[in-house]
This record gives structure tokens, C-alpha cells and sequence, in this order.
């Protein structure tokens, strides 16, 4: 019996030297060849797909997908936007793509319950959440002093009925100063007006207690224990003018018993938020939600 000469492969350089991973979203109506048009301008442009995951939704006919790849060393960003500009075109695709390794910029939106926001702090700065956190705005001045040990500028907007509209638009201004892509409710305990709501469409989540649909207003946790429910909380979702009813991205329940007090219920409550909009927010940043009029397309 011979040895066996070492066996040798020749990698093409354009794949064996990559550039950082994209994300490539898109949806268009559902028809024959998307994929195969998707897979040739990739293959075309020396790109290796890493994920991909796609769903064709039967209610509207209308096709979702989701491409993470990596570029070769000869991917021109131009000539590969004009070309899948060109199969968009042909399927009437939406469709965008971003270099996965850059931190998405998220603006927090806090009142008086710091637990969300305390806890996307910590992610950020542990590296756990590839975000950039450049402004906290709140309506009171409880975490002024939190953003500050973070190195984080913070914008106190009180909110009266007198002022509602002016603070919204100094809100929208310190969106567009900080450049920011998203922003994030983080127990913002006010309601946005229709005109925000439609100027941040898809561009801000909100985390709420859910499963507790009956205990509007105040102290829901504590209406929820007068109840004895069996199941509390949370729904992280898009902001529309709808309130609290935005497409969802993500829920969780914890169980609940007799023997919880109401401050039980509460503490149960908040880790199960932070915890969600947590996942929502990761969800987001990396391309993982699409929206599908009301409801959301989620490729986890």
C-alpha cells in the first residue's frame, strides 16, 4: 500500500481573503427565480453566502429573505449595488444591505424605571449588543447622573401638554444630529404623538407588559395580582399610532402564583422586559425582522 501524497486545494483568492460580513434584506412579490437572481449577482461578485434564510408568505403572496455574506476582495460596493438595482427592478424589490460589522447607533428614550435602560448599558458596553449608544433622552432627570458614568450625553425634554410638540421636535433634531438609526423606548413612559409616530415608522421600539391586556394604566402588576393572574409578561414592538398594538418582534411569559406580592410581581415583570427588548433590539441590528404590514418576518 502506498502512502497518500498530502492532499492540496486551491482556494480562490477572492474567497479565501474576505472582507467582513453583510447583511442582505429584501422583499418583493412572490414569484419563480428570485432566488436563483439573488445567489448569481452574489456569486458574480465573488461574494461566499454564510446564512440564508427565506420565507414566501401564502396570506399576500409576498416573499421575505435574509443573505449574509461575505466579500470577496475584488466586491466593488458600487458595481454591486447597480447590479442588484437591476434584478430589483425586474422583481420590484425592497431591498438594502449593510456591513454587518458596524455598530448600529441607537438612541434610548428612559423615564423613571431604569431597568431596561440599565441593562442595554451594560450589554453595550461588555460588547454583548454591536451598538453605539449616542444620546439618552428622558423626560426626567433619575438616570441623568447613569448616562454620565457611561461617557453618554444626556437631553432632559420635560414633557407638559404645553410643550408636547416642541420636545418632539427637539426629540427628531437630536435623532438627526446623533445620526441615529433607531430609537429605543426603554420604559419611555409617554405617548408619542401620531406625527412621531409616523416620522420614526419602523425606526422605534417599545417594550410593554404583555399578557396583561385587561390591566390598562397604572400599576398594571398590581391590578394583574388583584386578578391572581398565572402568567405575566412582556412584548417588545414597533411604535405606531396605535398604541402598544406595532408589530411585535419578541415576547416572553414567566409564571406567576399566589404566593407572589404585587413588589413580587413587579421584579418578575422587570427582568422579563429587559430580557426582551434586549432580544428585540439584536434582532433588529442584525436584519433579522422584517415588517409585514402588521405583523413582522422574523429569521432567527
Amino acid at each position: 500500500m502506498t502512502d497518500l501524497a498530502p492532499l492540496s486545494l486551491s482556494i480562490p483568492r477572492d474567497i479565501a481573503v474576505q472582507k467582513p460580513a453583510r447583511i442582505l434584506t429584501l422583499s418583493c412579490e412572490d414569484r419563480p427565480g428570485i432566488v436563483h437572481a439573488v445567489s448569481g449577482v452574489l456569486y458574480r461578485h465573488g461574494c461566499n453566502i454564510l446564512e440564508s434564510a427565506q420565507f414566501s408568505d401564502p396570506r399576500d403572496a409576498r416573499f421575505f429573505m435574509r443573505v449574509a455574506f461575505a466579500a470577496g476582495d475584488r466586491f466593488d460596493e458600487g458595481t454591486f449595488k447597480r447590479e442588484f438595482d437591476g434584478i430589483a427592478g425586474t422583481f420590484r424589490m425592497d431591498w438594502d444591505a449593510i456591513d454587518a460589522a458596524a455598530p448600529a447607533r441607537i438612541l434610548l428614550m428612559v423615564s423613571r424605571f431604569g431597568h431596561c435602560l440599565n441593562d442595554l448599558l451594560f450589554r453595550q458596553a461588555t460588547g454583548n449588543l454591536n451598538i453605539e449608544i449616542p444620546a439618552i433622552v428622558s423626560n426626567h432627570r433619575d438616570f441623568e447622573a447613569l448616562a454620565k458614568s457611561y461617557g453618554i450625553p444626556f437631553h432632559y425634554l420635560p414633557v407638559t401638554p404645553a410643550t408636547k410638540a416642541e420636545q418632539e421636535a427637539r426629540l427628531l433634531e437630536i435623532v438627526a444630529e446623533t445620526n441615529s438609526s433607531l430609537v429605543v423606548l426603554a420604559r419611555y413612559m409617554q405617548v408619542l404623538s401620531n406625527d412621531l409616530c409616523r416620522a420614526l415608522d419602523g425606526r422605534a421600539i417599545n417594550i410593554h407588559h404583555s399578557f396583561l391586556p385587561s390591566f390598562k394604566g397604572a400599576k398594571p402588576y398590581h391590578q394583574a395580582y388583584d386578578r391572581g393572574v398565572k402568567l405575566i409578561g412582556a412584548t417588545a414592538h414597533y411604535v405606531t399610532s396605535d398604541l402598544d398594538e406595532g408589530p411585535i418582534i419578541d415576547q416572553d411569559v414567566g409564571r406567576a402564583d399566589h404566593s407572589l406580592t404585587p413588589d413580587d410581581l413587579v421584579s418578575a415583570g422587570r427582568d422579563i422586559e429587559a430580557v426582551v427588548l434586549a432580544r428585540a433590539l439584536r434582532l433588529h441590528i442584525e436584519r433579522r425582522v422584517m415588517l409585514a404590514g402588521r405583523r413582522t418576518v422574523i429569521f432567527r
